[in-house]
């Protein structure tokens, strides 16, 4: 596929959901608005290093620099004080996020062993998708020998859609590859 998404948006998805959905304007149109990877690191309270090679994966994953999550309190049961380092997370836009949108698609998710489709239940009720991947070497970035510990990370997909059949129509327009529907 040598066309970017982006392009594809524009040119064919508009005007399939517009017919679809009986929009009047184009702008009623729903759209991608970011890309949110986050990823809980529960142990960077006692280990560093995880925190720092989780930093480096995400950010070769995506070229951008994630940010670090610190903890709002201190909880004795899960041995976390206040302010400590607790995850990563980082926001996609514009040409960052389709070009992730477009690797996730047709490079890493038919790397899942056993990979059948994504679930079309994971929508929130307002258009977002969320998707929870269990590792991280479904991304071509990341080679077996250069990783401490296999970890997943949460990827949610924010959209201007309304309802979450609109969501789920304009993720098909991408090629989302969903699981029977």
């Amino acid at each position: 596929m040598n066309t970017s998404l982006q392009q594809l948006y524009k040119t064919k998805i508009v005007h399939d959901l517009q017919t679809r959905f009986k929009y009047t304007n184009i702008h009623q149109v729903p759209k991608l608005v970011k890309i949110t990877l986050n990823r809980g690191l529960g142990e960077a309270s006692q280990n560093i290093k995880a925190l720092n090679s989780s930093t480096t994966e995400l950010e070769s994953i995506t070229g951008q620099k994630p940010v670090i999550t610190r903890s709002k309190k201190a909880i004795a049961g899960f041995k976390i004080r206040e302010n400590v380092p607790i995850g990563i997370t980082l926001n996609l836009r514009k040409q960052k996020m389709y070009d992730f949108l477009n690797k996730l698609i047709n490079l890493s998710l038919p790397r899942i062993r056993d990979f059948r489709g994504i679930s079309s239940k994971s929508f929130d009720g307002r258009g977002n998708y969320n998707l929870g991947i269990r590792e991280q070497l479904i991304f071509p970035e990341i080679e077996y020998d250069q990783i401490d510990k296999i970890r997943g990370l949460n990827i949610s997909i924010i959209t201007t859609a309304k309802t979450d059949e609109e969501s789920l129509a304009l993720l098909q327009g991408f090629g989302m590859p969903f699981d029977k529907i």
